[in-house]
């Protein structure tokens, strides 16, 4: 009975709540279809100094998609996007600090995320933003951390592994032990390329070539983003006049070490990947520096949830799923899918 009065209770607000949304819509008689103003943010105070200035945490934890999160229907770069947004337009928002903790993730997804960071300190002048790297910020986590104007890594921080990787399985010896055969209808040689239903001698060296070429397309962008942004973070930061506030410009053989390894915070640090070895805390007083400023309140942005997202939750039903903990936390990964991914996972 007192669940049933509570849900009466949260119907009366919520069709209260779409009769008013309706009246004043009578006035427009625009139909708009899909998205139109990105993810509804609320800032939070994540600590609250006494300051006029702010400092806006942005976090990019996971493997990065551009699949939904939710049920909102929006994407970790569409989130990222428009938290920028919001730190761009706010005057008292003087620095962002980004706080990687991912392993990396879909090539289209980092790029993305990669440059709105490049083009909000462009467009948002003096508003640097500070990467902050957690225990694993590698591949498509070092991706997006390589626009920001200075990079604080620990040094146990996993980090690197620049490189690309294009996941596919062949079944076919399974399927010839079992007595399956494949029929396969197709228009033209290449259409079942990475078809794991083919035998290995029928996969002709052309095709091979063909996925290769398009692997080293996509590495020569992830090299060159690198060189881009740490010479553009080091261009700026030169111009300080205490050595230590310079950061780091890649070493001459950086491009050694972009062969897919995991490197250390210490060893990052030494080959220019990373400006400085720290924490949290070392991340906000070099936003503040950077900035210009001596204090500032920590701020976050958080989705908006209202009744509506309530009530649609009321008509999500999903089956019920045994999930197994062996201690370990593998990406799902798609097939054919290309991947800004570090091969280490540590929890």
């Amino acid at each position: 009975m007192i669940f049933a009065i509570i849900l009466m209770v949260l119907l009366g607000f919520s069709l209260l709540f779409n009769l008013t949304q309706f009246i004043g819509g009578l006035s427009s008689y625009t139909v708009s279809h899909g998205r139109t103003s990105g993810p509804r943010l609320d800032e939070a105070v994540y600590e609250d100094n006494d300051a006029a200035d702010k400092i806006a945490l942005i976090d990019v934890s996971g493997v990065i998609t551009g699949g939904s999160m939710d049920q909102s229907g929006y994407s970790l770069p569409d989130l990222i996007k428009a938290q920028l947004k919001r730190a761009k337009d706010d005057d008292h928002v003087k620095g962002v600090i980004l706080r990687v903790n991912s392993p990396g993730g879909e090539v289209l997804a980092a790029d993305e995320i990669s440059r709105d960071i490049a083009d909000f300190q462009k467009g948002a002048e003096g508003k640097p933003v500070v990467a902050q790297m957690g225990d694993l910020a590698a591949s498509g986590g070092y991706y997006v951390s390589v626009p920001c104007r200075w990079i604080v890594a620990n040094q146990m921080t996993l980090t690197g592994s620049i490189g690309v990787i294009m996941d596919s399985f062949n079944y076919r010896s399974l399927m010839d032990k079992v007595g399956v055969s494949p029929v396969v209808y197709k228009s033209g040689r290449f259409k079942d390329m990475l078809s794991g239903s083919r035998s290995t001698n029928e996969i002709p060296p052309e095709e091979h070539k063909l996925v290769q070429d398009l692997i080293d397309e996509v590495y020569a962008k992830f090299k060159s983003v690198v060189q881009t942004g740490r010479d553009a973070a080091h261009d700026e930061n030169k111009k300080a006049s205490s050595t230590a506030d310079q950061g780091r410009a890649l070493s001459p053989s950086w491009k050694e070490y972009a062969d897919g390894r995991v490197l250390s915070g210490t060893q990052a640090l030494e080959l220019g990947f990373v400006d400085e070895l720290g924490d949290f805390q070392d991340a906000v007083k070099r936003t503040q520096k950077l900035a210009g400023i001596t204090n500032a309140n920590l701020i976050i942005y958080e989705e908006r949830r209202d009744l509506s997202d309530l009530f649609r939750l009321f008509g999500k039903s999903q089956a019920p799923t045994l999930k197994v903990d062996i201690g370990l936390d593998f990406p799902k990964l798609k097939g054919g899918q290309l991947y800004y991914l570090a091969p280490t996972f540590v929890n």
